[in-house]
């Protein structure tokens, strides 16, 4: 098992991290709020992070994945949320878009709404959370991780990281950034990136059938 993992950044990517480690790349999906703390770390600086590594299986393969975490406690957190049923380790990923500490909160407060807001998570499984998780995890409250002044929300970040994508995908920055921006004032309640770029992709083929018309 891969419990720490400590290199050159490589390369930023959506929502991971290459890490280069004498002659091989890792990559190391991350949580958004652990994006958000690793901001000022460049291509080609020194990053250390505490992982969680487990095979990803499917009928025919299995992949190794490793998520990483600034510390001990913030993996704890995590071990303890993928222990809900239906939450699994990537999911749990996806949805670490806020300070781990205003996750147990929420969690402690009995907070559907808050728990919502993250993405993937619905009310269903927001109420799974709870009653799996509330009273248990009042230490989880006292991480420091609370963000920097001027940081952006979770619209903003999925913003981000759909621009990200989109310009991965070839297109310039400010078209990707323009039908970003048409997409959220189509749809303003989208909650993940993925949804995003299904409203962006959705209003391509829009506008082709109007031009074919």
């Amino acid at each position: 098992m891969i419990s720490q993992i400590s290199g050159k950044l490589k390369q930023k990517k959506a929502n991971s991290v290459l890490i280069y480690i004498s002659g091989v790349c890792y990559e190391v999906l991350l949580p958004g709020v652990i994006f958000k703390q690793i901001e000022n770390i460049q291509p080609e600086d020194d990053i250390s992070l505490i992982t969680y590594h487990y095979l990803q299986s499917d009928p025919s393969r299995s992949v190794p994945v490793l998520i990483g975490f600034l510390n001990e406690v913030e993996r704890e957190f995590f071990v303890k949320f993928i222990t809900v049923s239906g939450v699994g380790p990537k999911a749990a990923c996806r949805a670490m878009e806020i300070p781990f500490s205003a996750i147990a909160d929420a969690i402690d407060k009995g907070d559907i709404p808050a728990l919502k807001s993250l993405p993937g998570i619905g009310e269903q499984r927001a109420r799974q959370i709870i009653a799996k998780l509330q009273g248990k995890i009042g230490k989880y409250g006292l991480i420091q991780d609370k963000m920097p002044a001027g940081a952006g929300g979770i619209e903003e970040d999925i913003k981000k990281e759909a621009l990200q994508v989109l310009i991965q995908l070839q297109y310039n920055k400010p078209e990707a950034k323009a039908m970003v921006e048409k997409a959220m004032e189509r749809e303003p309640n989208i909650s993940s990136c993925e949804e995003l770029l299904n409203e962006v992709y959705r209003q391509r083929q829009e506008g082709a059938n109007y031009v074919k018309n």
